[in-house]
């Protein structure tokens, strides 16, 4: 009986799930309803999945509106009528376009007009598949209305958007949020009813025992209604079926390109290679996977024509397949990649592959998709109200100042202690955390379906301009629809970009090496050292300090070591302890045989006997515990986030114990080895991710070692990396670059090279707004460099402050002119009044002005620098108060190894954690006088007294310890230093008295003269 029927999608207005929805329908005896969420359909899915355990029949509509104002309520008759309603809404989201007050004819759907409004528009006549919808506060209307004439249009639409006093409380504020106002200023036409409430069956009989028909009428709608969607075990994928016309098509072609892909990856052939690929293709073809791969190969396919950058990784990079179709780069053969890990008989879901593009070429992937296939869309997220975000609205909602909104938010307060409103921020903040806030965009997933993907949901339109669906992935996988993940990174824009400045600042070399040809580059010695010694600043995923201070420790120097080091990071293999495990046992190899159970070391040789992949969580649950590889996947899919019933993975860690235990295994070993495969919760990789990703870095690697400035200036150009663009700006002097700041004659917006000079970019200078820069690049570009300053204003439309950004930061250096001294032109030149922006047609004449002689100290342009962009380009040692009482630097750590060491550093990174008891503790990386990079520590007790304030040099004085020889200082106390005073100030004092005295000089001299 209930056809209007809201949750929390229905975004800042409804205050339950759907599963709360369909608890609340089984508690009121309701056993069909239907789901009308207001222009959203983000529940449909998975409240149609999850209502036969309610014992609910489940129906889809949805709630057309105006803002606040209900249209009309759509009714899904069937799948094809659910269509119809997305369809219609889509069309209007896209659009951003009113709804209409009347409904479009549906052809599989019904409409219900409620009661008011029909009343207020004086509407009489309505065709068969539209009713008009009848509340219980209505009924009080119904007995004078001329509405009661139409009875076989009348059905019962009692709107449940409530539970309880609480819900409507929380509602009335999350109306306030939406329309950002004070919950004292809310209208009451902003608001639900408070009656809109469901009620026992019974009850609801009861009120509208007078109007049997009504009651009829409701029924025989519902009656009418069914919809169907299949999430059982082994329901058909949804996705496109077939890449050509037919199966048997797809699967001829699968194979011609896996033929023409064996000599281009395996020149020299190679045991078990047809074999591994015979095996590999029986299974994709008997699960119907071609068109997956093949649609893949389209993708990539048309990137390489373009010459874009991408890598394909994820578990689909354990697959020859995909490496011989050139989806991924990562030879499984090799690394005897896990293919089951892959896919398997017992896995309902396809191949899962991670594409990843530059972040500059990834829009036109997309782009591409959505052209090249009919029914696409990409996938939906929700994002969802945190503590943070819940305080800050709520404060504003009640009218709290700033200060106390973000007291609260920091959340160190005591409860008791906070005033009465404070409180009922708290605890409604309690209600509102975690219910969605607005729609969002999963990070890379592309759906591609055989049906309309308005079939299962409507869509809507992000900034981005491509249609999104109100689902996330996880209901998505649930009904059959695997996305494809397209996603963007910077890493290939660098390498793509280092091409481009290696073609025009050493011509001779560009095109002498293939940057794909990582084999060549594994077996390079100086790229191999370059990750023994961990010299890998700016190189994709190896250059963060964790990453650097395990290759020391594991002194790795192959692509195999690498690939293992990229995933033994991840939290999850360093929380089980078995990191240390790992780098103890590759640094002594008779601990493995010491210290591994013998099956351990039997499924994982290559780590010792550890699990690092995730491959390893199948293996060890397969072949140390006897599951069969359906329940191993299960535990992989379960550590992974994207698993729903937990109570499935409770069953398969029972059955893991029970087996074990049959096996003889001491409870000791198994709690052991359990407790390693639950502490990888989520954040191991996959191998062949990991081998994607070792593929990736040894190419920043090849760059790094054989162009190193071309790379650097590519980095900084593409937003930097792990570290501020300061460091990879004093990594390139480092590496022997001379680096300048902008100059309006040789830099451009980026950064740029010439030789060994790096100029660095327009887009450094924070203040200099993009059309000024703009406009002085496209007048070079067409009229030639600048002469002078008087040149440049009289080509560049240009204000006095932005002109001033540019005199100060000396981009007019060329002209061998004081900086003061052109400051004091440009004022001069160009007075305040508005210039008129268009050519000139003769040459302007200057009046001679007679500047005061000035000068520019080194201190003041590094203090200039520093205010301009962020960074000065002197070491900032030189601005200090007070000089290094000693000059201890990297190279003295050896010597004072286990004994206490003053030194300074500048600070590059700080990472701070927790101890597993919660105490806080900070790892910082420096820089010492000579430029060189150290690490220090500062465990609980030191880091509770002491603390980084900001960017600067810091005093620290440690003990120097050692880890698998890995130097660091663990530090004992620490005190940051001071620069010296700003000497702009006094300098600009000093400038302007000189100015006027001259003035006065010159003032007593002409009137010496006249008289």
């Amino acid at each position: 009986m209930y056809l209007n029927c809201h949750t929390y999608y229905s975004m800042r207005y409804g205050t339950f799930s759907e599963l709360e929805l369909l608890k609340l329908a089984q508690e009121n005896r309701v056993t069909q309803l239907v789901l009308t969420d207001i222009n959203n359909t983000s529940a449909a899915l998975n409240f149609v999945r999850k209502a036969p355990e309610y014992n609910v029949k489940p129906i889809l509509g949805i709630d057309f509106r105006n803002g606040v104002d209900c249209c009309f309520v759509g009714i899904a008759k069937n799948n094809e009528g659910y269509l119809e309603l997305n369809d219609f809404l889509s069309e209007h989201l896209h659009q951003a376009k009113e709804l209409p007050p009347i409904a479009p004819k549906f052809e599989h759907a019904y409409v219900v007009y409620p009661f008011e409004k029909v009343v207020k528009d004086n509407q009489y006549d309505f065709a068969a598949h539209e009713y008009i919808g009848v509340s219980i506060a209505d009924l009080r209307r119904l007995p004078f209305s001329r509405l009661l004439q139409l009875k076989d249009r009348l059905v019962v639409q009692q709107p449940v958007t409530f539970r309880n006093k609480g819900d409507f409380n929380a509602h009335r504020l999350l109306r306030a949020i939406d329309n950002n106002i004070l919950l004292s200023k809310l209208e009451k036409t902003e608001e639900a009813d408070e009656n809109e409430k469901m009620f026992p069956m019974e009850n609801l009989a009861a009120v509208f025992s007078e109007y049997a028909f009504i009651l009829e009428n409701t029924e025989r709608l519902l009656n009418a209604c069914s919809i169907h969607f299949d999430f059982s075990k082994g329901r058909e994928p949804q996705n496109l079926k077939t890449y050509l016309a037919t199966k048997q098509d797809d699967e001829k072609m699968i194979e011609r390109l896996c033929q023409e892909g064996l000599p281009y990856r395996y020149p020299d052939g190679g045991d078990g290679i047809i074999e591994r690929l015979e095996k590999e293709l029986e299974l994709i073809k008997s699960m119907g996977f071609v068109s997956y791969f093949l649609i893949n190969w389209d993708i990539v396919t048309y990137a390489r024509k373009q010459g874009f950058f991408y890598v394909g990784r994820g578990s689909g990079a354990n697959s020859i397949v995909a490496y011989l179709l050139r989806i991924t780069d990562v030879d499984p053969m090799e690394l005897d990649l896990y293919f089951e890990r892959f896919m398997n008989l017992y896995r309902a879901n396809p191949p899962d592959f991670d594409i990843d593009f530059s972040h500059r070429d990834r829009p036109t992937m997309t782009e591409y998709i959505f052209k090249r296939f009919d029914h696409v869309a990409l996938l939906g997220t929700y994002v969802t109200f945190k503590h943070k975000g819940v305080v800050r609205e709520l404060g504003k909602v009640f009218g709290l100042p700033k200060s106390e909104i973000d007291f609260l938010a920091e959340g160190r307060y005591t409860l008791s202690q906070l005033d009465e409103v404070s409180r009922l921020v708290i605890k409604y903040g309690r209600l509102i955390m975690g219910m969605p806030n607005y729609l969002s965009i999963h990070a890379g997933g592309i759906l591609i379906s055989e049906k309309p993907l308005h079939w299962f949901s409507a869509t809507h339109l992000p900034p981005k301009g491509f249609a999104t669906t109100m689902f996330d992935m996880v209901i998505a996988e649930d009904v059959g629809l695997y996305k494809y993940d397209i996603l963007g990174q910077r890493g290939l824009s660098k390498i793509k970009e280092s091409l481009e400045i290696i073609a025009y600042n050493q011509p001779k070399d560009s095109g002498t090496f293939d940057i794909h040809d990582v084999k060549k580059f594994k077996k390079d010695p100086k790229i191999n050292n370059l990750v023994k010694t961990a010299q890998c600043m700016g190189c994709f995923y190896v250059e963060s300090p964790a990453m650097r201070m395990l290759l020391k420790k594991l002194e790795v120097d192959t692509y195999l070591g690498l690939v293992a080091a990229s995933s033994i990071i991840r939290p999850g293999v360093a929380k089980s302890g078995m990191m240390r495990e790992y780098i103890l046992r590759h640094r002594n190899k008779g601990r493995a045989e010491e210290k591994a159970h013998p099956v351990m070391l039997d499924i994982m040789p290559d780590t010792y006997g550890v699990m690092v992949y995730q491959e390893d969580v199948i293996k060890v649950a397969h072949h140390f515990a006897g599951l069969d590889l359906g329940e191993a996947d299960v535990l992989r899919r379960g550590m992974s986030g994207k698993f729903r019933s937990r109570e499935e993975f409770q069953r398969v860690e029972e059955k893991f114990i029970d087996n074990c235990r049959k096996k003889g295994y001491a409870d000791t070993l198994i709690h052991e080895i359990w407790e390693q495969i639950a502490s990888f919760a989520g954040y191991a990789f996959a191998k062949g991710h990991s081998a994607s990703y070792a593929v990736e870095s040894y190419q920043t690697l090849f760059l790094r070692a054989y162009y190193p400035l071309e790379y650097i200036v590519a980095v900084l150009n593409n937003g930097g990396g792990f570290y501020r663009s300061e460091f990879y700006v004093h990594e390139a002097r480092m590496l022997g670059a001379t680096i300048y700041p902008p100059c309006i004659n040789r830099s451009f917006n980026n950064n740029v090279i010439y030789g060994s000079a790096i100029f660095l970019g327009f887009g450094y200078l924070r203040e200099l707004e993009d059309r000024v820069s703009e406009r002085i690049l496209k007048d070079r570009t067409a009229n030639g460099s600048y002469v002078s300053l008087e040149d440049f204003l009289d080509r560049v439309f240009i204000t006095v402050d932005q002109a001033s950004i540019l005199i100060r930061i000396d981009a007019f250096r060329f002209t061998g002119v004081n900086k003061h001294q052109l400051l004091w032109k440009a004022h001069l030149f160009l007075n305040k009044n508005v210039k008129i922006d268009h050519p000139k047609l003769f040459p302007p004449k200057h009046q001679d002005f007679k500047i005061p002689r000035l000068h520019t100290t080194d201190l003041e342009m590094a203090f200039t620098q520093l205010e301009l962009l962020g960074f000065c380009l002197c070491s900032p040692f030189e601005l200090l108060a007070t000089p290094p009482k000693n000059k201890r630097c990297v190279k003295d750590l050896e010597r004072f190894l286990d004994h206490h060491i003053d030194i300074y550093g500048y600070l590059v990174t700080v990472k701070n954690t927790s101890t597993h008891t919660g105490k806080r503790m900070h790892f910082a990386t420096m820089i010492d006088q000579q430029g060189k990079v150290f690490d220090t520590v500062l465990f609980p007790p030191v880091a509770a007294k002491y603390h980084f304030r900001g960017r600067g040099i810091y005093r620290f004085y440690g003990k120097v310890v050692s880890e698998f020889g890995f130097l660091s200082i663990e530090v004992i106390k620490m005190e940051k230093q001071h620069y010296v005073p700003d000497p702009r100030y006094a300098d600009m004092k000093t400038s302007v008295k000189v100015f006027q005295q001259k003035k006065k000089d010159e003032d007593r001299d002409k009137a010496d003269a006249r008289n």
